[in-house]
């Protein structure tokens, strides 16, 4: 097809070349292999003839090209000068001058690039004779932001070079084998590899007083993809397909595709693509796809059989059926030209590139057959590889398919960032930081990778991974939802829960709670992975699976242990079966064993051979959702003051008062008022929407707005503000503007900017501000809120007891106790506390032999449990 629409042409030009594997790169294998490398760079002295000491100064980052100089090379539309030093002149560009010349110079003439042009000057190594070249050439490539603003030309190292020479009809100069090595012309460096050489070329101009400057010079340098050597810019003939005829075309097709991350299409790929050459297709390798060009030993004349077929058809000889397309055997067919001379095939073989490049058309053997197939699957949804594939994979497919078809291989491109260590390094098995995945998946399991990989950050981006990345996803959500399950699966078989029968009950507020919320989340993890992303599904399950664990089951666990199948109890056995098995669809791409173990048990059969989970929108409440966000906000808060003034939940509090930031928010939280209750063991809950008489509010001027604005009477209404009483410092924050009459009779109007507040809980109140409540807790604990948290802890012993015991949770002890007379008393107090927390025949105080001894609140307390 390349050769059909005139794509395919052989050149000789300046190509990215491997000494090591001695074939030629594509710009886009290059653009895979560069490295930040430390290399030494000269600046020479190139000796002007017929003048006296006097020298053009040519700074380059390759010594090891200067054998092959050819010419140097001036922007004619520059300022260059020429200074004298010591007893010395050099020629350099103005700008340039005072960063070269680091000691005191004088400028003897001020002249533009143009002339310069067609100075002669002696060759740095006299080793090669040319008839043209060494002089002053102009060129627009040369300017004046590094070095000295005069280029060295090497033509058979660089691609300006080479085009320079040929524009001025130069003499070709090239000392350089294609394994790297300088030709015997290089007397002194004749065999070695150029580039081991740049200390021996900084040697060889000192001794010849061309030496000006050498300097360690840090760049980023391309090595070989394959085998890792330095490459090196080569001249050389080789077959290229003119992609930059359809340049435009490529960069229209990138722009209708999807990137993830966006900022590929225009930023790395689309930079690639603005800055694109032909691709150079032919590699001198051994192993690969032959080029399919024969080329006339008489005439010179080219042909390209399109298939295996019309190859058969033009051979000379009998080309048999099973013929092994591959070198050396294909190398054994020849054409017959139209001048009667024999063809041969070319020697190199295709960049493996093409290979990848064409591999929506190779699997499907298109055109040839499967049309309608092709067709069906073209161009593909979705490719994904690693960010570097943007100068790889990327790039090759949709070059490809632009010079084949005219349009893109791919909707959309998902880029991988890279693996780092904990530190933000590369990972790398040279510097042992590499994490084996096997060791991983055996130490958490596989999904507990996966989970890490999908959830820790966005695929796109580079992310640091550790063991403790791994660690976590399995502690907070793969162990999480395992144990909701657990839970679930172990009261089921207690109470003999059968789905396909005992469906049912009433629900209640938190059952119809969690399957809005189960909805809502099915609803968005769809539309991100419809979106690709993956990381925001995770990160929205992740949530669910927290809420589901760590409220509506430990909000129901009471319902669950109740004796009976009562229909409040099948409602909640009913729930937890519903959400356990569409969550597992839901997980299923992300965590495919564990969703596997659960749905199969939930369902006896896989959950791989399901429908993926759909919302069903009749049964989300989004009023519920953000009633009841509002109320773990609530609770959340009032958590969060319990630590900060360090009592524990299990200790009764009388009283929590709760302040909306705006009236609004109050709507329906009345119902919820047993659950923050129970849920933060409060025993009053009250809604206001003010609570002056229990805040203290501090309140001073913000110098920074206010100052300016005040001028000299800042401190006076500093005075004023800060005497305030509380109440007017109340009203001035529900109006938000407070007029305060200075001495001399004027007013001045201060608004919340000028101001700064904090709030502060008054007499044995606790403050914690949210973003839609205030919340007030009285801290006071009485005699008898004392007495009931130390039930309440003592409940907790137990239950710790039972553990250690391993008894089965439903079934009923007898428990023993012995303890001071007054902490007995309390117990017999706070009995239905006890028989409603705990799974009880009956409270004993009485001695038993082996009793455990237990430290409750200072307080000693011998227990025994008798099964």
């Amino acid at each position: 097809m390349t050769v059909t629409k005139g794509y395919l042409y052989k050149g000789h030009r300046v190509v990215p070349y491997c000494p090591h594997c001695e074939t030629s790169l594509s710009s886009h294998e290059v653009a895979q292999g560069y490295k930040d490398v430390s290399d030494l760079s000269v600046t020479a002295k190139f000796r002007l003839k017929g003048r006296t000491n006097e020298y053009l100064l040519g700074w380059t980052t390759t010594p090891w090209t200067l054998p092959g100089n050819a010419a140097v090379a001036v922007n004619p539309t520059m300022n260059y000068v020429r200074v004298k030093h010591d007893s010395e002149v050099f020629v350099l560009a103005e700008s340039l001058a005072p960063t070269v010349m680091k000691e005191e110079y004088e400028v003897l003439e001020t002249l533009k690039g143009k002339d310069l042009l067609g100075l002669s000057y002696e060759a740095p190594f006299d080793y090669v004779t040319v008839t043209n070249g060494h002089k002053v050439i102009g060129a627009d490539f040369v300017t004046d932001t590094s070095g000295t603003g005069i280029v060295h030309i090497a033509p058979a190292h660089g691609e300006d070079d080479y085009k320079a020479i040929q524009d001025n009809q130069f003499d070709y100069i090239n000392v350089v084998d294609t394994k790297g090595r300088y030709t015997e012309e290089i007397r002194p460096l004749a065999g070695r590899f150029v580039k081991d050489c740049d200390v021996d070329i900084i040697k060889m101009l000192s001794k010849e007083d061309l030496l000006f400057e050498k300097q360690r010079y840090e760049h980023s340098y391309p090595h070989c993809w394959r085998c890792d050597s330095p490459l090196l810019y080569y001249a050389m003939e080789g077959w290229f397909i003119q992609t930059t005829a359809v340049k435009e075309r490529m960069q229209a097709n990138n722009q209708e595709v999807s990137w993830f991350p966006s900022h590929m299409k225009d930023g790395r790929f689309g930079n690639f693509l603005d800055n694109m050459v032909d691709w150079n297709i032919g590699r001198n390798r051994y192993w690969g796809t032959p080029l399919n060009v024969w080329v006339c030993q008489e005439c010179g004349e080219e042909k390209a059989p399109h298939s295996a077929k019309e190859l058969r058809e033009l051979a000379v000889e009998k080309v048999p059926e099973d013929l092994e397309l591959h070198k050396p055997y294909v190398d054994n067919v020849h054409l017959t030209c139209s001048c009667g001379g024999r063809m041969d095939r070319t020697s190199e073989v295709i960049d493996v590139w093409f290979d990848s490049g064409s591999m929506p058309f190779a699997q499907y053997h298109y055109p040839f057959e499967n049309k309608d197939l092709f067709q069906k699957q073209f161009p593909a949804d979705v490719v994904i590889e690693g960010v570097d594939q943007t100068r790889g994979w990327f790039y090759s497919l949709l070059a490809v398919s632009t010079l084949f078809t005219g349009q893109s291989p791919y909707k959309r491109v998902l880029s991988l960032g890279h693996i780092l260590d904990e530190n933000g390094q590369k990972m790398s098995k040279s510097k042992g930081n590499a994490l084996n995945p096997t060791e991983l998946i055996e130490e958490f399991g596989a999904d507990s990778l996966r989970w890490a990989l999908l959830a820790d950050s966005s695929p796109w981006n580079n992310k640091r991974f550790s063991k403790k990345t791994v660690s976590h996803a399995k502690s907070k959500v793969i162990d999480t939802l395992l144990n909701v399950y657990s839970f679930y699966s172990m009261y089921a078989e207690i109470d003999q829960f059968n789905p396909a029968s005992d469906l049912g009950g009433d629900p209640t507020t938190l059952d119809k709670w969690v399957v809005s919320r189960l909805n809502t989340v099915t609803r968005e993890v769809v539309q991100s992975l419809e979106d690709y992303d993956i990381t925001k599904g995770a990160r929205t399950i992740a949530t669910f699976v927290d809420e589901l664990s760590n409220w509506y089951v430990r909000r129901s666990r009471q319902r669950f242990w109740s004796n009976g199948m009562t229909e409040d109890k099948r409602a909640a056995f009913s729930t937890l079966f519903e959400v356990l098995k569409k969550l597992s669809q839901l997980m299923a791409p992300y965590t495919p064993f564990v969703s596997e173990d659960i749905y199969t048990s939930l369902m006896n059969e896989s959950v791989h051979i399901s429908d993926y989970p759909q919302p069903d929108e009749k049964l989300v409440d989004e009023q519920l959702e953000k009633d009841m966000d509002a109320v773990l906000e609530i609770i959340e808060l009032t958590r969060s003051l319990r630590n900060t003034v360090g009592i524990k939940t299990k200790q009764p509090l009388a009283r929590l008062v709760i302040v909306p930031a705006e009236a609004s928010n109050l709507s329906g939280l009345h119902n919820y008022v047993s659950i923050i209750k129970d849920e933060m063991n409060i025993k009053d809950v009250t809604f206001k929407e003010v609570a002056r008489e229990l805040i203290q509010f501090e309140m001073k001027l913000n110098f920074s707005v206010a100052g300016p604005k005040l001028g000299k009477s800042l401190g006076e209404v500093k005075n004023k503000v800060e005497a305030l009483g509380n109440l007017e410092k109340a009203k001035f924050l529900e109006e938000s503007e407070l007029q305060v009459v200075l001495n001399s009779g004027d007013t001045v109007k201060l608004t919340k900017e000028d101001v700064l507040v904090e709030r502060k809980g008054r007499d044995d109140f606790a403050l914690l501000e949210g973003s839609h409540f205030l919340t007030l807790l009285d801290t006071n604990v009485t005699r008898e809120l004392k007495e009931e948290g130390l039930v309440r802890e003592i409940i907790r012993a137990v239950q710790t007891y039972r553990k250690e015991l391993n008894l089965p949770v439903d079934l009923r002890v007898d428990l023993f106790i012995q303890a001071h007379t007054w902490l007995q008393n309390v117990l017999v107090e706070h009995d239905e506390l006890m028989q409603r927390n705990l799974i009880l025949n009956n409270v004993h105080f009485e001695g038993k032999p082996d009793m455990r001894s237990f430290h409750v609140e200072g307080n000693e307390i011998k227990m025994f449990i008798k099964s």
